[in-house]
């Protein structure tokens, strides 16, 4: 049987993950392989270099720049304060005296006597980098950072905004295809991940920060209620970098759209249970996934007592056999969102409305049977 190889949407109970935490720059790892790290845990810490200051000593002193080293108090690698004198003048026999303070706390970085400016770098900002999941350190990349491996629950979402967040989940949707109210969420949201059913609305996104949820998943959004939330359109652009104070994860697409049951039944089956999600997405070349991942004591009591494996640089491998009687989402209008199943995997090419060339498939809908046939590159693989 011929097979194609097709990006899918995994959603299990049982899933071993590694995720690669590195730092942008180099700087320094803080923990070594076989580690148990919990997802607050800082793995690996850096310092990026503050803003550079520039004075133009010679313009506001009225100086040439060779004069520099005549009227500035300071040298190259000195550490000054706002407010401190860095260059003063000095003229008629000391009668008259103008003096130039820093702007800014930092160091002297450079004094030029071409350009006549001086240049203070202001203090590094330390960036820490945490595990995000609890796991077992398998790899340290010196001076870089690590790789994590974790096993339990482990879902991915069609589309997603906000970064990395971790709560306890909490299921509020009574079915997959509720439509919450924000009266639904009260108090007892705070600080939980939050699955309110088949659309989340703007409305409801605002009544999740009010009551402090730092997440929620669903399986739908209409565009008009996402730029309605964040005040403008995202484009194409990676997300999960919106300064927004929770994170979103929708399962199945855009519109009114119940959760797939398997999903919302394993949602189910989380609740309560601490798991870390983040929103980001890339739908373009390198595919970025939203995701949760809910890990579980007894398979890391595993992983931690089995014998060592390979290690590879793949957080998750992507990709897997499509075939008769697999699982799919199609991803493209007319059909958006539809689950359905495959029934046949024609192996001619086919004319299709863009008037392209391509391969095709034919897959039943799971809503109502109907028989359909889309391009293989518009569907994903629902995996288990």
């Amino acid at each position: 049987m011929a097979h194609a190889y097709t990006p899918g949407l995994k959603v299990s109970s049982r899933e071993v993950v590694r995720k690669t935490r590195r730092l942008p720059l180099k700087g320094e790892v803080t923990v070594e392989v076989g580690d148990l790290v919990q997802p607050h845990d800082v793995v690996a810490r850096t310092e990026i270099p503050g803003d550079p200051a520039s004075i133009n000593i010679s313009q506001l002193l009225t100086v040439e720049p060779y004069e520099l080293p005549d009227v500035v108090t300071v040298e190259v690698g000195d550490q000054v304060k706002k407010g401190d004198v860095v260059a003063r003048k000095v003229s008629f026999f000391g009668l008259f005296k103008s003096e130039q303070m820093s702007p800014v706390d930092g160091t002297v970085e450079m004094i030029s006597e071409v350009s006549g400016q001086m240049v203070l770098r202001e203090p590094p900002m330390p960036l820490n980098v945490e595990a995000y999941v609890e796991g077992i350190v398998r790899r340290v990349l010196p001076e870089e950072g690590v790789v994590i491996e974790t096993a339990g629950a482990f879902m991915q979402g069609i589309f997603g905004i906000g970064g990395e967040r971790r709560g306890a989940i909490k299921v509020v949707a009574s079915s997959p295809d509720e439509q919450v109210s924000p009266s639904a969420l009260d108090e007892s949201c705070e600080g939980k991940i939050v699955v309110v059913g088949s659309l989340v609305t703007a409305a409801l996104l605002r009544r999740a920060e009010e009551v402090g949820a730092v997440g929620l998943i669903s399986g739908g959004i209409v565009d008009a209620d996402l730029i309605d939330y964040l005040g403008y359109d995202i484009g194409v652009a990676i997300t999960g970098h919106e300064d927004i104070p929770l994170t979103m994860i929708i399962t199945e697409g855009f519109g009114p759209m119940r959760i797939a049951d398997k999903t919302f039944e394993l949602l189910k089956e989380l609740e309560g249970r601490e798991a870390s999600m983040n929103g980001a997405t890339q739908i373009r070349a390198g595919v970025m996934r939203p995701e949760i991942i809910c890990p579980d004591p007894d398979m890391l009591k595993e992983l931690r007592e089995a014998p060592e494996r390979v290690d590879t640089d793949d957080d998750e491998g992507e990709g897997g056999g499509l075939g008769i009687g697999t699982p799919i989402r199609i991803i493209r209008d007319p059909y958006f969102g539809a689950l359905a199943e495959v029934t046949g995997l024609p192996s001619e090419l086919q004319v299709v409305e863009s008037e392209t060339r391509v391969r095709v498939l034919t897959a039943k809908l799971m809503e109502d049977g109907t028989e359909v046939t889309v391009p293989r590159a518009n569907v994903e693989i629902i995996e288990g």
